[in-house]
This record gives structure tokens, C-alpha cells and sequence, in this order.
């Protein structure tokens, strides 16, 4: 491709060079993540808003990192995990991503289902099978790319906690060094929230996910052998981090705003235990329409992000016990893949109907994932570094440093956060 000159031409290249890094960027705000947010403001106040800031770094360098092993290798990231642990470590790792995209998939949809219960008085367990039927036939039926592209306006409800952060006039001063000076409170609410907040924003799924679209991006160009896909060059290195970097940043963008609007709106109020008053936080702006404000953001991101998280345990089941996979596939040629993307829905839509408290579930999700991450967080760092693996392309030193970086801030908030509950305090 020749090298753009021009500001326009480079402008034009930049944004045909996002795909996947931004899909799962915008992934990341999920339901989950907007009840998470809402959480850590409400009960917290500014004080996780640097958690976005030193967390952006490190989902770029590990979604990169996730990305680039794809590339280099020609295969997605479990795969690779097969290839490289103990078949025991390797089952053990995808069967913990599993369960936790299942919990993540049957909270999200809950959240999706109350939160159109505050609009429209229509029961939630009829709205949660609703929305598990829906989205498993659309992802069977339909490509991804046709979901995304109808229901992706939804997600600018987003935006709206970025105006109603300005309107409400919060002490931008205080917001500024609670952003850029780490504070940390040693109880067992405080570092489970701090989980929350890593786990939502730094998640297990989205890892799998960005490898499989990187495989799946070089199979509709006609390279659909592992060898064909094997390697990669300096520009397309390049191109793919650009991709990674902007999307990290979009979702940690939408981070900061949910937590600052939430903390100005709701702090001190109450701690959030239900949709409508996660939904109160938007009444500055939008008064009597925050309730479907709320909804619009949080069935727009759900329907981007179940499909995503139902697919990732899909790609890891499939990579991990070696049967056909990709959404590109149809039914009769990929039956294990589709399955498990069933399964995992069926289960969670039958853990909402068993009436689950959907804000806790989404919190609680959250949390799951920031434990879950962890070692795989850790085994990605190794795997980009092995020169066996990766060859010439092993990640550079400082995106080895923050790797480990994330690896030990969301180790030690886990074990502080499991130390203070069993304290009791």
C-alpha cells in the first residue's frame, strides 16, 4: 500500500486501518462495565479515576500483545496456549475463561433485561429470554458484522455521561489529582471494587477475542492456512498497535466519564442496587428520559458485547480441544463451535430466570474477571516475549514491563481484596 503523504491521506489511512482493536474496544464498555463504573462512583467517588489512567497502558500493551501473537503465528491465543503449557495448565486456563464469560454473558443479558423493565413494563424473565433467543439466532444466522453495524449507534448513549459530567460541574481540580495521584483504602469493599474496575476494563474475554478477529480479518483475504497466516512485517505491526491504541483508549474514555458522572450524581446518596438508580445518574441531563438514556447505552453495548464474550469461549473451546471454529462457518461445518456459544447462552439466561440480582451479577462478573486475568495476563507477557514464539516480532521491553505491571497490580488487589474478606473488614 503506498505510504500516505498528505494530512488528509493520513487521515483517511488511520481510520482504515481500525477493525478490530476498536470493535473491542467498544466491547469493552459492556453492561457490566456500566454497572461496574456506576459502582466504583457511587460508592467510591473519584477515587478509582487513576485506575483509568494507568490501566490504559496496560490493556494496550496486552490487547497488543494478544494481537500480535496472532498475527505472528497464524493461530489464535489458545491455541497457542495448547501448544506451549502443560495440557493440564492450558484445559485448567480455558475452562476458567469459560465460566467466566458464561457468568459475564448471563449478567449482561440481566442487566440488558432491567434495564428496558424501567421503559417498558414488560417482565424481566420475558425480556431476558427474549434477548438470549434473539442474540443466539442472530449470531447463528447472522455475521457479526451485520449486528454491529445496526446496533453500534446505541452505544453513543455513552456520550451522554461525558455531557452530564460537564453539566453537573464537578471540583474538576479534585477530579484532576484523584486521576493522576494513585489512592488506594485497604477494605475489603474498596479493593473487590478496585477488582471490579480492573477486571471490567482489563478482561479475559476480550484477549481471545482479539486474536480470533485478527485470524478471522486474514481468512476473508484469502489466507485460510495456518502457514499462509504465519508471519507478519514491520507496517502491519504497526498499523495493528494503532488499531489496539485507539480502541483502549475510546473505552477508557467512557470509563472516566461514567465514574466521574456517577460519583458527582450519586455519591453519598446510595450505594447502587438497582437499575433505576444506575439510571439516576443521568437525570441532569436527560430528566424524566435517564431511564431510557440508561437503557439505550446499556442494550446497545450488550448486544455488541454478548455475541463478543459468547464467541470467545466459543474460539477458546475450539482452539484448546482442536475442533473447526470461526463465525464466518456455518452450523453444519462448525456444530462444537456453535454449540458452545449456545451452551453458554442457554446457562445464562437460566441463571437470570433463577432471579439473580442483575447489578450484583454485573459488579460481581466483574470481579471474576479481574481474578481470572491474572494468570492469563501472565502466560500472554511470556508468550510475546519467547523468541520460539514470536521470533524477531517478542514485545519490547517496556511493553514487558507493563504487562508485569498489570499482572502484579491486579494480583495484589485480588489477594488484598480476598485477605480483607476473610478479616472482615
Amino acid at each position: 500500500m503506498k505510504k500516505p503523504q498528505s494530512p488528509l491521506e493520513r487521515l483517511r489511512y488511520f481510520f482504515g486501518i481500525l477493525g478490530p482493536g476498536l470493535i473491542t474496544g467498544a466491547a469493552d464498555d459492556d453492561p457490566s462495565g456500566i454497572s461496574t463504573y456506576s459502582v466504583a462512583g457511587a460508592t467510591t467517588g473519584y477515587s478509582m479515576l487513576w485506575l483509568t489512567l494507568i490501566s490504559t497502558p496496560m490493556m494496550a500493551v496486552i490487547q497488543g500483545m494478544s494481537a500480535r501473537i496472532a498475527s505472528v503465528t497464524g493461530e489464535g491465543l489458545a491455541a497457542q496456549m495448547r501448544k506451549r503449557l502443560p495440557v493440564s495448565l492450558a484445559y485448567g486456563l480455558a475452562v476458567v475463561v469459560i465460566v467466566a464469560n458464561t457468568f459475564n454473558v448471563g449478567a449482561d443479558i440481566a442487566g440488558m433485561a432491567a434495564s428496558v423493565h424501567l421503559v417498558v413494563p414488560i417482565p424481566v424473565n420475558a425480556m431476558v429470554v427474549f434477548f438470549g433467543v434473539g442474540l443466539l439466532a442472530a449470531q447463528v444466522w447472522l455475521p457479526y458484522a451485520v449486528i454491529a453495524r445496526f446496533f453500534k449507534w446505541l452505544t453513543l448513549s455513552l456520550f451522554a455521561y461525558i455531557i452530564t459530567a460537564f453539566i453537573v460541574h464537578p471540583p474538576w481540580a479534585h477530579v484532576l489529582l484523584q486521576f493522576i495521584i494513585p489512592h488506594v483504602q485497604f477494605n475489603a469493599m474498596w479493593l473487590s471494587t478496585m477488582v471490579g474496575v480492573l477486571g471490567t476494563t482489563i478482561t479475559p474475554y476480550l484477549f481471545f477475542w482479539q486474536s480470533a478477529l485478527m485470524i478471522e480479518d486474514e481468512k476473508q483475504l484469502g489466507q485460510t492456512t495456518i502457514a499462509a497466516r504465519r508471519g507478519t512485517d514491520a507496517q502491519s505491526v504497526k498499523d495493528l498497535h494503532a488499531d489496539v491504541n485507539t480502541g483502549m483508549i475510546f473505552s477508557n474514555l467512557v470509563a472516566f466519564f461514567i465514574i466521574v458522572t456517577t460519583a458527582a450524581t450519586l455519591h453519598g446518596k446510595h450505594d447502587i442496587a438497582t437499575a433505576q438508580q444506575a439510571a439516576e445518574a443521568l437525570r441532569p441531563l436527560a430528566g424524566n428520559f435517564a431511564a431510557l438514556l440508561f437503557t439505550l447505552g446499556m442494550v446497545g453495548t450488550g448486544v455488541l458485547a454478548v455475541p463478543v464474550i459468547a464467541s470467545s469461549s466459543a474460539y477458546v473451546a475450539a482452539q484448546t480441544f482442536k475442533f473447526r471454529e470461526g463465525l464466518n462457518e456455518t452450523t453444519r461445518r462448525a456444530p462444537e463451535f456453535y454449540a458452545v456459544i449456545a451452551a453458554g447462552m442457554v446457562i445464562g439466561v437460566v441463571m437470570d430466570l433463577l432471579r439473580i440480582d442483575p447489578i450484583k451479577a454485573l459488579f460481581w462478573s466483574a470481579v471474576l474477571n479481574g481474578v481470572a486475568s491474572v494468570p492469563l495476563i501472565a502466560v500472554i507477557v511470556w508468550l510475546a516475549s519467547d523468541r520460539k514464539v514470536m521470533g524477531k516480532w517478542t514485545s519490547s521491553l517496556a511493553a514487558r514491563a507493563w504487562g508485569w505491571a498489570a499482572v502484579a497490580l491486579m494480583g495484589g488487589a485480588a489477594i488484598g481484596m480476598f485477605y480483607f474478606m476473610f478479616k472482615g473488614a
